[in-house]
Formats: C-alpha cells, structure tokens, sequence
C-alpha cells in the first residue's frame, strides 16, 4: 500500500478518540515511509484545498508540502506572535513576504508532509477557538475528502508574443536615469527589474512549472504558493535570505553575475573571469558590507567566508557567506534587518527602494520578497527570485540587475534576459 495511504489511515484514527469541546489546538504526527515513489508536489497540487504551499531547500535536505490554512497571517510578525502564544507545540507557518517586508501571506496548515533527510513525517492540525471537538470533525472531513495523485499535464503551447515591462528602450533610458543617480551621489547602487508577460493557448498547471524548474534547475531553493486553482507564485532561486538554528544564523551576499556554459572548462573559465572583475567584486562586496552594518547592532561576532562561484543552469554568481549569532530567537527581527537587501533593492537601502518605486513600471508585489517557513525552533527563507506569477493563462516572469557607476544598459538587459532563461526556457522546451 502506498505511504501516503498508511500515514492518512493513521491520522484518521487519531482522530477517533473523544476530544472536548472546549478551544484548543493539537497535533498529529504520523511517521512517513520513504519506501515508494511519492512526490509531495505532484500529490498537493492534485487536492483542491488552497492555500497550498511546496518547499525545498537548496541542498535537498528539507522538503515540504503544506495545505489548507487553519489560520492566515497577513506579515510574519503576526505569524511569529502566533507561535509565541503556543509554545508547547513545534508548529511551522508557511508562506511568502512581499517585497515590501511589512506585507505577507502566511499560514498554519492543516495537513503538512516534511522530509528532513530521510526521515518524513505527516502531520494534522486541529484548532479552534470555540471547539477543539468540532473541528475535529472538520479534519475527518478534510482528510477523507483527499484523492490519489494525478499526472501533471504538460505545459501548454505558448502564444508566440511577449510583452516586457520595461522593453528595451524604456530599459536603456531607465539604466541612465538610475547611472545618472548614482553619478550625483544619489546612491551607490539601485537593482532594477523587468516583468515579462507570456500568454497561452490554455490555462497553465503552475505546478507543472514548478516541477520542470525542480527537474532542471540545480543548487537552488524551490517554492511553490498556490493561493486557487488559477493563481500561483513560484521559483528556483539561488539565494538564501537567512536560516536560523536556534540563535544561530547564516545569511549570504549573492551579487555579481556572468553566463554559464555547458561546457566545464568555459565555464571555469567565465567563472574566473567574475572573481577578478572590478565592477562585479565591487557589486558584492557593497551588499557585504551592508548586510554586516545592519547586523553589527543586533548580533554577536560576525564571520564573513571566502568568496564563492555559485554555477546554476543560465548564469554564475559571486557569493560570500556570512555567519553570526543572534541575541535571541526573532525572525522578525531577521526579515526587517536583511529584507530587502542590497542584491534585490540597492543602496542605500532608502535612496534604492525610492527610487525603484518612482521609476519601474510595474509592482514588484512578492518579487524579490522571501518564501519559507518559520518556527521557534527554527526558520529559514530564501530570496524569491528567479520567479513566476501564473494567473490562468499567463504566466509573468521576473528578472532583474544591478546597477551601479560605470553600467551599460546593453549589458545588464542580456543579464535579466540570462536570469530569465532558466524558466523561460521551460515554457518553450517542449514546443521548439
């Protein structure tokens, strides 16, 4: 039988003893086994409850999947009291923060199945604020209204127009206002973006993108928030925005970008290129710098490694890590300290957000936000780029570029077009 089946089966008998009516929450945990082909993401996104979340980490140690809210959280300091208020559980609240960090939707699910390693886990929620009893029932009804996994579709035929937000002649006069800027002191640094609309034939399966993208795209942090059966944010994105073990906590610089290959040598080549170009290693070392003045006041030492090459599908980037300690066990404090950073938004922080918000022609909404999860025990959130917004049948990517003194527009457009390859690619793939 598969685990799936055995883990609910489980649950449902948990379930069956005497509860009270009275306000509470409880948990059920039931143990997983790894012993068949279950893909959480292909198994959610067949159910059609919403909100439904999809998490993996980096390195491919944790995954996750987590539907049905129990209850919703519109920022994560909201989400982080929640958990505060209920700390004899070790409940985890998923979700996203917009770019701006004061704004998110997040929730406690339901149901939620969680890898660390090689061990997995499902587990139910039961929650009210009036009868534990009766929301029992609510999760019996929730469980038994589950079907088996449906084959994703195929991502269907792509229309053959696209339309950038900036185009190019909107983006080259942009890259000169924002160098302009720059030149009179304004700023030292400003990222600007572009969304790309790409319509279709039929509405698009977000989750099949999301696991194409999984498929492909290597070395990265998968997330996946459906909030209906039409709309959905997603991505593979390269940069973590902090994880937290207790006090303990690791943020990074990701800044600074050239082409990768498919050849080993020319991209090693490419790649030594990039640690010893000026205006990349200045692009890094900027948001070094940064991240460590915002943390200097709130943590202890900080540790900031040697510079890495991060080699992903489409492009190669700068990346130093940054170790340290926190005073106390506050992610609410982590998002409003790092988010955004210098890689997303610019410097400083003010001047950049300032002027992004004057200049580009579209809202970033959850571009360049975070998405993740977040515990008392534990966090972490990566920085949700290299993204896409699926609303029916169009699907939005996103790409942006930092600029700084000495840029050239021509340049940093063939950068966004390159970031944006790594999904794009996947919505022509099949159909070239």
């Amino acid at each position: 039988m598969l685990s799936i089946s055995v883990a609910l089966e489980h649950l449902l008998v948990k379930l069956s003893a005497d509860f009270a009516h009275a306000p509470g929450l409880a948990v059920f945990d039931v143990p997983f086994a790894l012993n068949d082909a279950f893909d959480p993401l292909s198994w959610m996104a067949s159910q059609s409850c919403f909100p439904q979340f999809y998490w993996q980490q980096r390195s491919g140690e944790d995954e996750a999947s987590a539907m049905g809210a129990l209850v919703c959280f519109s920022s994560l300091p909201l989400a982080q009291q929640f958990l505060r208020q209920h700390p004899q559980q070790d409940l985890r609240i998923w979700g996203l923060n917009t770019f701006n960090p004061q704004q998110g939707e997040l929730f406690l699910p339901r149901l939620e199945w969680f890898r660390q390693g090689a061990r997995a886990t499902l587990r139910l929620i039961v929650h009210s604020e009036t009868s534990v009893r009766n929301d029992v029932q609510s999760a019996k009804d929730f469980l038994l209204s589950l079907i088996s996994t449906k084959a994703l579709p195929d991502i269907p035929q792509p229309l053959p127009e696209q339309t950038h937000t900036p185009d190019k002649a909107s983006w080259q006069r942009l890259v000169a206002q924002a160098t302009e800027a720059i030149a009179c002191g304004e700023m030292e640094k400003v990222v600007l973006a572009r969304a790309t609309d790409h319509r279709f034939e039929r509405p698009v399966t977000a989750a099949s993108l999301m696991a194409a993208s999984r498929r492909l795209n290597h070395h990265c942090f998968h997330y996946y928030m459906a909030f209906s059966q039409q709309q959905a944010f997603l991505g593979s994105s390269p940069e973590r925005l902090w994880r937290r073990r207790g006090v303990a906590l690791r943020t990074e610089a990701l800044a600074g970008t050239v082409v990768s290959h498919h050849d080993d040598a020319e991209a090693l080549r490419l790649g030594e290129w990039l640690m010893t170009d000026d205006k990349n290693q200045r692009e890094n070392m900027l948001v070094v710098e940064d991240i460590c003045q915002r943390l200097q006041h709130a943590v202890a030492t900080l540790s900031v490694l040697p510079v890495q090459i991060v080699r992903l599908r489409n492009v190669q980037h700068l990346r130093r890590c940054i170790w340290t300690e926190l005073a106390g066990e506050d992610d609410a404090q982590c998002l409003s300290l790092l988010q955004p950073t210098a890689a997303v938004a610019g410097l400083p922080r003010v001047a950049a957000r300032a002027f992004i918000q004057q200049a580009e022609p579209f809202s970033r909404d959850w571009y360049a936000g975070s998405a993740g999860y977040l515990s008392l025990r534990q966090s972490e959130f990566c920085v949700s780029l290299r993204c896409a917004m699926v609303n029916e049948d169009n699907v939005r990517l996103y790409a942006g570029a930092g600029i700084v003194a000495g840029s050239d527009p021509t340049q940093e457009w063939q950068e966004i077009e390159n970031k944006a390859a790594g999904l794009r690619s996947l919505l022509l793939m099949t159909h070239t």
